[in-house]
């Protein structure tokens, strides 16, 4: 059982208030999914490509977001909206996107991995990390916000994190402690503020550890590129 600081508790509260706001105009509209179905032709060319990997402005796979929830994914393109996420060509397809596309995008992701059902349920009794992870998390106290196994957050605009590329949550991590880059970096109080306790070794090491964990987000290959024989 972890035992929370005080600090630790106003962190988890703070950055609960933080994660919504940038999803705060996006609840206002309610996202069909099937009609999301005929919105995500921007989205496929990388996201329903297995292993599918970006080259700028940083290397990694691309995230898993077939099964993640709707509200945080909402939150990511308004944030990539904003600004408050920096990524070109995130911030070009986002600004393409009207509220109700964004919804609509949205809710298909998080139903297009409930539909496909190829990955197992997160378990409970999840795998152990290293003694040195395990501090390392302990100190960041992830589970406060993303929950039980990393794939049971305290609230939705809050995401998965189990079984995420890891070169993808390394990068994510690294992000948040990144300033004055006009292609590369978040804006999160919380998150950033997390992050910068840690070396950038100590991230890749926790961002390795959440991968390895079975979770629900997946990508799943779009019918419309396999070949046709």
């Amino acid at each position: 059982m972890i035992q929370l600081t005080t600090t630790m508790k106003a962190l988890a509260l703070a950055f609960g208030v933080a994660a919504m706001l940038p999803a705060a105009h996006a609840q206002e509209v309610q996202g069909d999914a099937k009609a999301g179905a005929r919105k995500v032709d921007m989205c496929i060319g990388c996201h329903g490509i297995v292993g599918y990997q970006a080259s700028f402005p940083e290397v990694y796979k691309v995230p898993k977001i077939s099964g993640q929830n709707a509200k945080y994914l909402g939150s990511a393109l308004n944030a990539y909206r904003a600004g408050e996420r920096k990524h070109p060509t995130m911030r070009g397809i986002a600004d393409s996107l009207s509220d109700q596309d964004i919804a609509d995008v949205s809710a298909y992701y998080e139903a297009h991995g409930k539909e496909s059902g190829t990955s197992p349920l997160p378990s409970e009794a999840s795998r152990q990390p290293s003694a040195q992870v395990d501090a390392l998390i302990k100190k960041a106290a992830c589970v406060t916000c993303h929950g039980a196994n990393f794939s049971k957050p305290i609230d939705a605009a809050t995401p998965k994190l189990a079984g995420q590329n890891a070169d993808y949550l390394y990068v994510a991590l690294r992000s948040y402690k990144t300033e004055n880059n006009a292609q590369f970096g978040r804006s999160n109080g919380v998150m950033a503020g997390i992050a910068r306790q840690f070396s950038n070794a100590e991230l890749k090491a926790m961002a390795g550890y959440i991968a390895s964990l079975d979770g629900e987000l997946k990508t799943v290959p779009e019918a419309r590129f396999h070949s046709q024989r």
